[in-house]
This record gives C-alpha cells, sequence and structure tokens, in this order.
C-alpha cells in the first residue's frame, strides 16, 4: 500500500503525521512525501518518509498512482496556502481514486460545519488510527 502525505508551507503537518504513521504502522508502509516547496518534503523527508518529490507536475504524476492522499483540508482547495496549492494540484488530488483522509484544519475562509474543533493533535492521531485500520484490512 502507498501512501502520498501531502503539504505545504513549512510541512509541519505532514510531517506529524508521517511521524504518527510511522510509530502505528512501522517501516513496512510506503509513505511519500510531497510538498509544495522544498522546505515543506524536506521536513516530511526529515519524519520518515521512504521517497519525496516537490511542486505541482510531482504531485500530479503520483496522485494517480497511490492507495490513500493524507493532508489538510486545504489539498483540496485552489489557491490555497497563500497561493502555494494550484488549481492543477487540487484537481489531480480531488480527481485521484485514492481515498483522501483530510485534517479539517485550514487557513483558508472556508469553515465545515458539524465538527467539533478538536486540537490539531487529536485529529491527527484519529487519522492515523483511520489509516491503520484501512491497511490492516488490505
Amino acid at each position: 500500500m502507498k501512501l502520498m502525505v501531502v503539504d505545504g508551507q513549512g510541512g509541519g503537518i505532514g510531517a506529524t503525521i508521517i511521524k504518527g504513521l510511522r510509530e502505528a504502522i512501522g517501516e513496512e508502509a510506503e509513505i511519500l512525501a510531497l510538498g509544495t516547496n522544498t522546505i515543506a518534503t524536506s521536513m516530511m523527508m526529515k519524519a520518515g518518509a521512504n521517497r519525496g518529490a516537490t511542486g505541482e507536475n510531482a504531485i500530479v504524476q503520483t496522485s494517480p498512482r497511490v492507495d490513500i492522499i493524507i493532508g489538510p483540508l486545504a489539498i483540496i482547495i485552489s489557491n490555497a496556502m497563500m497561493g502555494e496549492l494550484t488549481p492543477g494540484i487540487a484537481a489531480a488530488i480531488s480527481s485521484s481514486r485514492a481515498r483522501k483522509i483530510l485534517v479539517p484544519i485550514t487557513q483558508e475562509n472556508v469553515k465545515i460545519v458539524g465538527l467539533t474543533g478538536e486540537p490539531f493533535p487529536h485529529l491527527v492521531e484519529q487519522a492515523i488510527q483511520l489509516i491503520k485500520e484501512i491497511y490492516k484490512n488490505v
């Protein structure tokens, strides 16, 4: 199973997700770090990703080749992350057949009703538990 973690800006969200995945699943999972910039990719690689790539073309080409895509909600919003998340990236991730697990945090002008407002570490833990369940059922 291939997991693709997408993040931008400083890469902190993606790095936190990758660290949690490594602790929960171990080294058997193939984790790909896809950053909108080199800093984000570097942070995710340091957190334990197997491979990493940067930029729109890398994300567009990788999105259809993975089983799960995980990242902040902003990865499916065109022009999010102060413009780092291009319309091409948002379209590629949204249209991928991969299962998407989105952490509902965003600095964009988007509010999702019905969410409880859990702290970030709790949201990441919930996402990791979901991936862990999916992973052992494959």
